[in-house]
Parts: C-alpha cells; structure tokens; sequence
C-alpha cells in the first residue's frame, strides 16, 4: 500500500465531550459530542510526515519505548531539544538534538547508550523531527 494512500484517508472515532481526570476521578458523560480525525491532530504536513516503528530502548527516558510507533514530520526545521531521526554513517537512529559547549551532538535517553558527537562521524544527516510517540500500554 502506498504509505501517502493512508494518510489521505479520514477515519472517524468517537470524541467524548468530557475531559477525563489525570488527578481526582470526575463523572463522566455518556454521549459523544463529535468525531475525531487522527489525521487532523496528528499531522499537519501529510506530504513530508512518516511512520517509523522503534526498535530499541536509547530513548526510553523521554517516553519513547522499543515498538513503539512515531510519526516524523521532515518540513521541521530541527533545533536542540528535539527528538530526530538522523542518519549517521549509514545507520539510522533517533536521538535528541542538543548542543553542549557550542557543538551540537545527539543525545541518547538511556544512560546505557553513547552520545554521537557531529564532529566524530562523516555523515549525519537529519531525517525529519518527531511528533509525536504511540505505544501500547497491554
């Protein structure tokens, strides 16, 4: 299937009217005030947003779990503090961007994994900034 088919088609899911309490439990209301399209909040550029499933766990500390799915948008200018996906010597990876005593370098969330500096490799390349994350709870 062509990955652009997919962003171009709407699917509808319900969108309760009440928020729901992250803090102290709040009744809940039985109806539905409209339908949410996914697309619609979670991508504003269809033409440069992918898809990528995660493999591995570098970037668990900023909540980015292995098998988790992200969505990548490429027309965002990436800056320090970013998730990226980044190409360095072939490989791809995605890691942060941050910048510490004036060079820039991508920062694993898992103390267990290295940090890459711009300068120690050939070729990085910035892929696309990531938007967001969804993984499953089950």
């Amino acid at each position: 299937m062509d990955p652009f088919s997919l962003a171009s088609q709407r699917l509808k899911i319900p969108l309760l009217s009440a928020s729901i309490s992250a803090g102290f439990p709040s009744p809940a209301d039985d109806y539905t005030e409209a339908n949410i399209d996914l697309n619609e909040h979670l991508i504003s550029n269809p033409l440069s947003t992918f898809f990528l499933r995660v493999k591995g766990d570098s970037m668990v500390n900023a909540g980015i779990k292995d098998k988790d799915l992200i969505i990548v948008d490429k027309s965002l200018r990436a800056k320090p503090g970013n998730i990226i996906i980044a190409m360095i010597d072939g490989e791809f990876t995605i890691k942060r961007l941050s910048i510490k005593n004036n060079e820039l370098y991508l920062k694993a969330e898992n103390h267990n994994y290295p940090d890459f500096k711009f300068k120690n490799h050939i070729d990085i390349q910035i892929w696309g900034v990531v938007i967001y994350s969804i993984h499953r709870f089950l």
